[in-house]
């Protein structure tokens, strides 16, 4: 199972190309969005859909891959559970932290990034067995390195 949170770039690539790497399920929570595909289920897919939840830790828990957007908080609290990451970055910021964060986080080898246009391009593309886990309990390590990128 794929947990997304990432609507604008999932919504309309995502089910095709994860079904192609053999998912067979896609949680998307899409949020504030305009935009709210309908829930659906085929015999190989489903897509399940919603806004809002009062927790994402059983969505984390269940999924084998994780589709989100690139804040510090997230990729931190997914990289802590021991999950694969990919990250969309929006390429639209000014200043863009999350693509400096994000290529911090692919260096070290615990994450795979790309844009809303790259997204179909790197699910076929990447290997998830070639990332590094992430060891939790150091905060004060992550706080530096966010220090160094985005200042203090």
């Amino acid at each position: 199972m794929a947990f997304a949170t990432v609507q604008r770039a999932t919504c309309f690539l995502c089910p095709q190309a994860l079904q192609d790497l053999g998912c067979r399920k896609l949680v998307l929570q899409v949020g504030r969005g305009k935009e709210c595909p309908d829930s659906f289920s085929t015999a190989t897919f489903t897509l399940e859909v919603f806004r809002f939840k009062s927790s994402l830790s059983e969505d984390v828990k269940n999924a084998d891959l994780i589709i989100s957007h690139a804040g510090a908080g997230s990729c931190l609290e997914v990289l802590e559970a021991g999950k694969p990451l990919l990250v969309v970055i929006n390429d639209k910021l000014m200043d863009n932290h999350q693509l400096e964060l994000a290529r911090q986080l692919h260096k070290d080898g615990h994450l795979f990034y790309c844009t809303s246009r790259t997204l179909v391009e790197m699910l076929r593309s990447m290997d998830l067995s070639t990332l590094k886990p992430f060891l939790p309990g150091q905060p004060e390590k992550f706080a530096a390195f966010l220090d160094s990128v985005i200042g203090s």
